[in-house]
């Protein structure tokens, strides 16, 4: 949508000009490889519409997730899964988060030399991401955490998906100079002070083994509606511990995130300035990688122009923590979601929540 908007208003002076400028950016971020190359003949035929180059038609299902690799040498994990599913009419989206410690069945994958197991489902990633002599890919691991998100959910393919760093999201957020939000619960940072510095940690967790090392004053989110700067927003999203409901709190923050960051990346003071769509652009060519699904970035823009983004609807799926004994293995979710998933396949969700209006975040 950031990218429609900047080309509706650069064409002003030259739609080939704008067309190159865009490119610059849009070329940047673009990665197919985040998929698996599906044979000519699987590949699903849409149909042009419009007037205006539009290819894309609905139903559509894209997997947006967040990494968090703590250096090069690290293979990434997938801290954060978020499903967007838009209907067929293109009239809204719903967002549903995946828990990142979903204790799953992971396929084989022989491209990491993987042979498959059960665990968490953040972890796939990180097993599919290795190629050999220590290095790591994040695209390569996308397409084993792709597989392992499919099986569980049904979800046979997905039409459109984006791995984003945490550490370059910042430096959007930042292009945006902060983000609005509503902050539905007290939130206290496991690691930040009220500055934004580091928190002290205790003398015997300096080999980073201990869960909660930290000790210390600590940031705090209080409830209410605030601008955050970027360190605050990026900060915001990743708590969990404290929380009432731990990561499925967490998951309704983020979800609550890109709705927020969405809705202000279309406001007027964004869309009508150039220099800082610009710069939002460009700080999104060093942390965004995406995959359209053989169409372009301008493809999904037109495509998805006529979206409200204040008409998203999020979604949470119940779970609990699943044990073996004393041992905890992770989470697993409540046997209801697999009707809810099957609505996702059929694109029925609308009539699903109707029905099971527990599932949906009520936001202020």
């Amino acid at each position: 949508m950031i990218v429609g908007s900047v080309l509706i208003i650069i064409s002003g002076g030259s739609y080939v000009t704008a067309q190159s400028v865009v490119a610059k950016y849009t070329d940047a971020v673009t990665d197919d490889s985040i998929f698996e190359a599906r044979p000519a003949a699987a590949a699903r035929p849409r149909e042009k519409q419009g007037d205006e180059g539009d290819t894309i038609k609905g139903p559509l299902n894209l997997l947006l997730v967040g990494i968090d690799p703590r250096d090069d040498k690290s293979p990434p994990l997938s801290d954060s899964i978020i499903l967007a599913h838009v209907p067929a009419d293109m009239s809204t989206v719903y967002l549903f988060s995946i828990p990142r410690d979903l204790y799953v069945d992971i396929p084989a994958f022989d491209k990491a030399g993987y042979r498959g197991g059960t665990g968490k489902i953040n972890g796939s990633m990180s097993l599919g991401s290795h190629l050999g002599d220590g290095k790591f890919s994040a695209p390569q691991g996308f397409q084993l955490l792709t597989r392992t998100v499919s099986a569980y959910t049904g979800i046979k393919e997905f039409d459109a998906g984006a791995i984003v760093n945490f550490g370059g999201f910042k430096k959007i957020v930042e292009a945006m100079d902060g983000v609005t939000m509503t902050i539905d619960q007290e939130v206290k940072s496991e690691h930040l002070k009220p500055d934004g510095t580091p928190r002290d940690r205790l003398s015997r967790c300096a080999d980073n083994t201990c869960d909660h090392p930290y000790i210390g004053v600590q940031k705090v989110y209080p409830m209410g509606t605030y601008h955050l700067e970027a360190w605050e927003a990026l900060d915001y999203v990743r708590q969990r511990y404290g929380l009432p409901n731990g990561d499925y709190d967490r998951q309704r923050h983020q979800q609550q995130f890109v709705k927020a960051l969405a809705k202000q990346a279309m406001s007027r003071d964004v869309v009508t300035d150039p220099a800082k769509l610009l710069k939002v652009m460009e700080a999104a060519g060093g942390s965004l990688t995406f995959s359209g699904g053989g169409y372009s970035v301008l493809d999904w823009a037109f495509a998805l122009k006529g979206l409200n983004v204040d008409d998203t609807i999020t979604v949470k799926l119940p779970g609990v923590g699943k044990f073996s004994g004393s041992r905890y293995l992770g989470e697993e979710l409540d046997p209801s979601t697999k009707e809810f998933f099957q609505s996702v396949r059929e694109d029925k969700v609308a009539g699903f929540l109707l029905d099971h209006p527990e599932y949906v975040n009520l936001e202020s």
